[in-house]
């Protein structure tokens, strides 16, 4: 061990988006000694990609927004499944969250009175996402960097960990390379914080960027934690899908917020076709009505374009499956029709969507103030990830947390748009909080060198095998088969398959080999990638053959329907003695009293008549 650079903190927080560094400054704040390590360079986070806003019930554009409403909006967009008292804490933190944002320096749009102006989005009953026009992300990321960089942070930039350390089953480290020199690293800590982020790249078609390999989800597997509600994964309704070069970046939801409508190859609104039931009282059943919604009328329907994210992404799928898609397999979703309402809908939407303009300008060579984007469902987010505590975020190994999308919890079985932005600040301060806590509260840790030594020699393995498989090859023939068999719809034998094919990845990924040496070889690093993408991957399907039912994220053409007895549970994967993963049902959370009643209270105020 004396061989490698050693650091040590009493908190390391992995991964470097919103989450981490909003569980970096709160633990630094908190006076312990913080190290923050990111896979790329900082600011360089799926953060940035939460273009639309933050989810927060601070009322300022429909003052009948509260928390409970709030609350009941995401336990409903979740089918139940959340763990409540997440679902509680989220929407009770989220708007002094976000206004603490704003007073480290965010520069949010503006109401006419000045106050922090709300946008419309999927599945939310009122304007209740907080912005920076279409950038919201990476407002936020500019400002948690800034504000982190005052709180004695240390950044350890390109640096990518690959086990995690024990002592006596409680955290003790981390092991991790440079990329860019392949020096290997020991980090000893007290307590981890694991925000890495999601699973984006184990599917073809993604918004993830190459970072998103399921890191974080496998290091808190390997060290023995369990994993929560991994069948869930979303696939959001609106990437780009042409030229094939961009295919899968994120088209904001705040486009159809802003009154973009979906049409199919022939012109037809085909939204209107298909409303669920319990969502029918909130939706417009005309044009009309859906664009008051949009420009803020009270008393006016939302536009079935702004339900839940599962149900926009299927029926897209399904226009495409009965021949009525774009040429390239997809939508058309429609914001210069704006100009039909709007005196100066040009500069009206080049305001309020200034990515999006530039984004279809420059890699499409579209002006979307005068030609519909074409569009189609792309791998965005997985509500699955580490289980953990409600309040502390602590999973099951001790000092060892988790916030943002690499935990599980808060969003059961979909998640609302806008919740994710939230999420990470109310679950990243909280992360950061406890972890500190628990480093004060509990003795120095031991490294154990044959642990490191162990991770070392596998880190190393792929050069012995020189002569081995492309690693390339191995990822992009996952990613291929994932999006066949285990994609937006799912069927029982494709699944199966899925399973026999993971194998025989897990065999050929066992074998490839790294060319040349450790220093900027990012051939070596794909190796590396892979045994995470393997281990997601076959929980995702593993989970998905056992929850026999449509509900959410995931949805089965065998079982399309909902299943009573399967709400009443979610899916647990842990590591077994042998290796290999093992599965168990476990009784969904029980919802307080109190909770119970809100949930009810509003639905009786949504109810169709």
């Amino acid at each position: 061990m004396s061989d490698f650079t050693t650091h040590e903190h009493d908190v390391l927080v992995i991964g470097a988006g919103g989450a981490g560094l909003r569980a970096a400054i709160e633990a630094a704040a908190s006076g312990v000694k913080v190290g923050l390590v990111c896979k790329s360079l900082l600011g360089k986070a799926h953060t940035v990609m939460a273009e639309g806003g933050a989810a927060a019930a601070m009322g300022n554009v429909d003052d009948r927004d509260s928390w409970k409403v709030h609350f009941a909006d995401t336990m409903r967009g979740g089918q139940y499944l959340n763990n409540p008292r997440m679902a509680q804490l989220h929407a009770q933190e989220a708007p002094e969250r976000v206004k603490e944002l704003e007073a480290w320096g965010a520069l949010f749009d503006r109401t006419k009175d000045g106050r922090i102006l709300q946008r419309n989005f999927g599945g939310h009953r009122y304007p209740r996402l907080a912005h920076v026009g279409d950038r919201t992300g990476l407002e936020m990321i500019r400002v948690l960097q800034d504000h982190g960089i005052h709180q004695g942070i240390d950044v350890h930039m390109e640096v990518t960990v690959t086990k995690l350390l024990l002592d006596g089953g409680r955290i003790a480290g981390a092991f991790a390379y440079d990329r860019e020199r392949g020096r290997f690293r020991v980090f000893k800590c007290k307590a981890i914080v694991i925000a890495t982020g999601g699973i984006g790249r184990a599917y073809e078609i993604t918004s993830n960027s190459w970072e998103y390999t399921g890191d974080g989800q496998t290091l808190a597997y390997d060290a023995g934690a369990e994993l929560l509600d991994m069948e869930f994964v979303q696939f959001h309704p609106t990437g780009m899908i042409w030229p094939p070069s961009v295919r899968g970046i994120l088209v904001t939801e705040g486009v159809r917020g802003e009154g973009g409508v979906l049409k199919n190859k022939a012109g037809e609104r085909f939204m209107f076709k298909d409303i669920p039931e319990n969502y029918k009282n909130q939706t417009a059943d005309n044009p009309e009505e859906g664009w008051r919604y949009t420009q803020g009328d009270k008393n006016a329907r939302r536009p079935p374009e702004l339900l839940t994210r599962d149900h926009v992404a299927r029926c897209i799928q399904r226009e495409v499956r009965e021949g009525r898609g774009s040429p390239h397999g997809g939508a058309f979703l429609d914001i210069a029709w704006i100009k039909e309402k709007i005196p100066g809908a040009k500069e009206h939407i080049k305001k309020k969507l200034p990515s999006m303009y530039h984004q279809f300008k420059q890699l499409a060579d579209i002006d979307i103030t005068e030609t519909p984007m074409e569009v189609g469902p792309t791998t965005h987010y997985i509500m699955g990830g580490v289980k953990v505590d409600g309040d502390t975020q602590m999973s099951k190994v001790p000092g060892l947390f988790a916030a943002g999308e690499a935990a599980a919890g808060l969003h059961g079985a979909n998640r609302l748009g806008g919740n994710s932005l939230s999420d990470l600040l109310v679950f990243g301060k909280r992360a950061g909080q406890f972890a500190a806590e628990f480093a004060k509260k509990n003795g120095n840790v031991k490294v154990d060198e044959a642990q490191v030594s162990a991770a070392a020699k596998q880190a190393l393995e792929p050069f012995d095998r020189q002569g081995g498989e492309n690693p390339y090859t191995v990822q992009q023939d996952l990613q291929k088969m994932m999006q066949k068999l285990v994609g937006i719809v799912r069927q029982e034998e494709e699944m199966k398959q899925a399973m026999g094919e993971l194998e025989k990845l897990k065999a050929r990924a066992a074998k490839v080999g790294a060319f040349g040496n450790r220093e900027y070889n990012p051939g070596w690093h794909t190796a590396l990638d892979l045994r995470n993408l393997l281990t997601v991957s076959e929980a995702i399907t593993r989970a998905a053959i056992e929850r026999k039912e449509s509900r959410g994220g995931h949805f089965r053409d065998d079982y399309p329907n909902k299943d009573a007895a399967a709400a009443k549970f979610n899916l647990v994967i842990w590591k077994g003695d042998g290796g290999a993963q093992q599965m168990r049902r476990e009784a969904r959370a029980d919802i307080p009293a109190d909770l119970k009643q809100i949930i009810d209270d509003e639905a009786k105020a949504t109810e169709v008549k």
